[in-house]
Protein backbone atom coordinates (compact mmCIF):
# COMPACT_ATOMS: atom_id res chain seq x y z
CA UNK A 1 0.00 0.00 0.00
CA UNK A 2 1.16 3.52 -0.58
CA UNK A 3 2.90 4.96 2.19
CA UNK A 4 1.07 8.63 1.29
CA UNK A 5 -2.65 7.02 1.57
CA UNK A 6 -3.72 6.93 4.93
CA UNK A 7 -6.74 5.51 6.97
CA UNK A 8 -9.39 7.94 6.91
CA UNK A 9 -12.26 5.86 9.10
CA UNK A 10 -13.28 6.71 12.45
CA UNK A 11 -11.91 9.82 13.17
CA UNK A 12 -12.99 12.59 15.79
CA UNK A 13 -13.24 15.37 13.89
CA UNK A 14 -14.76 12.90 10.97
CA UNK A 15 -12.62 12.67 7.40
CA UNK A 16 -13.24 15.53 5.33
CA UNK A 17 -13.99 15.46 1.82
CA UNK A 18 -10.30 17.31 1.37
CA UNK A 19 -8.59 14.46 2.81
CA UNK A 20 -10.82 12.26 0.63
CA UNK A 21 -9.74 14.17 -2.52
CA UNK A 22 -5.82 14.02 -1.55
CA UNK A 23 -6.15 9.89 -0.74
CA UNK A 24 -8.22 9.54 -4.18
CA UNK A 25 -5.19 11.51 -5.78
CA UNK A 26 -2.67 9.89 -3.99
CA UNK A 27 -4.29 6.35 -5.31
CA UNK A 28 -4.79 7.65 -9.05
CA UNK A 29 -0.74 9.03 -8.84
CA UNK A 30 0.34 5.16 -7.59
CA UNK A 31 -2.01 3.54 -10.37
CA UNK A 32 -1.18 5.40 -13.37
CA UNK A 33 2.51 5.86 -12.35
CA UNK A 34 2.32 9.48 -13.05
CA UNK A 35 2.44 12.62 -10.54
CA UNK A 36 1.15 15.18 -13.52
CA UNK A 37 -0.55 13.47 -16.65
CA UNK A 38 0.36 14.57 -20.01
CA UNK A 39 -2.53 17.06 -21.31
CA UNK A 40 -4.00 14.75 -22.97
CA UNK A 41 -4.51 11.86 -19.74
CA UNK A 42 -5.47 15.31 -17.62
CA UNK A 43 -9.37 14.53 -18.27
CA UNK A 44 -9.05 11.16 -17.70
CA UNK A 45 -7.31 11.52 -14.27
CA UNK A 46 -9.44 14.13 -12.69
CA UNK A 47 -12.18 11.63 -13.71
CA UNK A 48 -10.78 8.95 -11.75
CA UNK A 49 -9.74 11.40 -8.66
CA UNK A 50 -13.58 12.71 -8.70
CA UNK A 51 -14.93 8.54 -8.88
CA UNK A 52 -12.58 7.01 -6.54
CA UNK A 53 -13.09 10.06 -3.97
CA UNK A 54 -17.17 9.28 -4.14
CA UNK A 55 -16.44 5.96 -3.84
CA UNK A 56 -14.19 6.12 -0.65
CA UNK A 57 -16.77 8.91 0.83
CA UNK A 58 -19.84 6.46 0.02
CA UNK A 59 -17.83 3.42 1.86
CA UNK A 60 -16.79 6.23 4.97
CA UNK A 61 -20.45 6.94 5.35
CA UNK A 62 -21.79 3.38 5.07
CA UNK A 63 -18.82 1.78 7.72
CA UNK A 64 -20.17 1.37 11.67
CA UNK A 65 -17.50 0.59 14.52
CA UNK A 66 -18.12 0.37 18.36
CA UNK A 67 -14.39 1.05 18.46
CA UNK A 68 -13.35 4.81 20.17
CA UNK A 69 -12.93 7.58 17.43
CA UNK A 70 -8.98 7.65 16.76
CA UNK A 71 -7.24 10.68 17.59
CA UNK A 72 -5.42 12.13 14.71
CA UNK A 73 -2.27 13.76 16.43
CA UNK A 74 -2.00 10.29 18.27
CA UNK A 75 -2.37 8.23 14.95
CA UNK A 76 0.54 10.63 13.51
CA UNK A 77 2.80 10.05 16.25
CA UNK A 78 2.48 6.50 15.91
CA UNK A 79 3.46 6.97 11.76
CA UNK A 80 5.74 9.06 12.65
CA UNK A 81 7.25 6.60 15.22
CA UNK A 82 7.10 3.92 12.60
CA UNK A 83 8.95 6.00 10.08
CA UNK A 84 11.77 6.32 12.21
CA UNK A 85 11.77 2.27 13.14
CA UNK A 86 12.11 2.01 8.97
CA UNK A 87 14.79 4.50 8.87
CA UNK A 88 16.53 3.21 12.10
CA UNK A 89 16.32 -0.62 10.27
CA UNK A 90 17.87 1.17 6.85
CA UNK A 91 20.98 2.16 8.32
CA UNK A 92 21.74 -0.81 10.25
CA UNK A 93 21.29 -2.57 6.82
CA UNK A 94 23.45 -0.35 5.11
CA UNK A 95 26.02 -0.56 7.89
CA UNK A 96 26.28 -4.56 8.01
CA UNK A 97 26.41 -4.38 4.28
CA UNK A 98 29.31 -2.31 3.81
Amino acid sequence: MCRNIHVLHNFEPPTTDDEVRAAALQFVRKVSGSTHPSKANTAAFDAAIEEIAVATRRLLDGLTTNAPPRNREAEAVKGRRRHEQRMEREVRIRTATA
